[in-house]
């Protein structure tokens, strides 16, 4: 099944770059195409990271966004559909909603038979539980909600897990998945990088190269995400 993949969350530093990077990794290593956009203008994480398949996009310009969904036009006639994942940056939660409400995309991808997929990456703060209610207040029945316990940015959720948001998203037939954290250092020495995880895994030469024990570590890591992400119609 084709998917679009919105990565969200509307604040900053709840790790939406990362699990965007994380779900980039688990379509590549299942040989799985798909094609990235990054809208965050100031630190462009994906494209960083994953530049041959991620390239920047305007949330704030119709023609940015219409990019988005034009690579859904052309595959039929190659006989697949591609699956597409989104980077949204922080407050783009307005524009996104004004461009799917207005082009009526979720009825057009429908059509399509393309799944749309929100991702709300959330932190242990109230925050990421009011805008998970804002979310679903935007969309309702007409999308899939995939919520994300980012364990990298907390450990107590049960504000979250015991919200009347979390019960409506449940309600509306949403995935609740867990991201764990990876060791800190690790992922400094990664980002320094500006390497993708299996570069990171492999690259022994760099300055910044990851030890044995880190190179393990993260391939644990990427285990367990996987088998998180494996439960889910991506």
């Amino acid at each position: 099944m084709s998917s679009l993949n919105f990565i969200g969350g509307e604040k900053g530093g709840v790790g939406k770059s990362v699990l965007a990077r994380v779900l980039a990794q688990y379509f590549i290593d299942q040989d799985k195409a798909f094609i990235g956009f990054d809208t965050d203008r100031s630190h462009t994480s994906f494209t960083r990271f994953y530049a041959d398949y991620a390239s920047p996009v305007l949330v704030d310009s119709y023609e940015g966004l219409d990019r988005v969904v034009s690579v859904f036009e052309s595959a039929p006639e190659q006989g697949e559909l591609p699956r597409v994942i989104v980077d949204l940056a922080a407050q783009t939660a307005s524009p996104l909603a004004r461009w799917i409400q207005d082009s009526d995309l979720l009825s057009l991808l429908a059509d399509l038979g393309v799944r749309v997929n929100f991702w709300h990456v959330a932190d242990a703060g109230k925050d990421s539980v009011d805008l998970l209610g804002r979310l679903l207040e935007t969309y309702g029945s007409a999308a899939n909600y995939i919520i994300v316990k980012n364990q990298g940015r907390g450990t107590d959720f049960s504000q979250l897990e015991t919200s009347a948001a979390m019960a409506k998203a449940l309600e509306l037939g949403a995935t609740v998945i867990s991201l764990g954290q990876l060791h800190e250092a690790s992922m400094r020495k990664i980002d320094r990088q500006n390497a993708s995880f299996w570069a990171a895994i492999h690259q022994r030469s760099e300055p910044d190269a990851l030890g044995m024990l880190e190179r393990q570590r993260v391939k644990n890591w990427l285990k367990k995400s996987y088998e998180s992400l494996d439960s889910l119609t991506l």
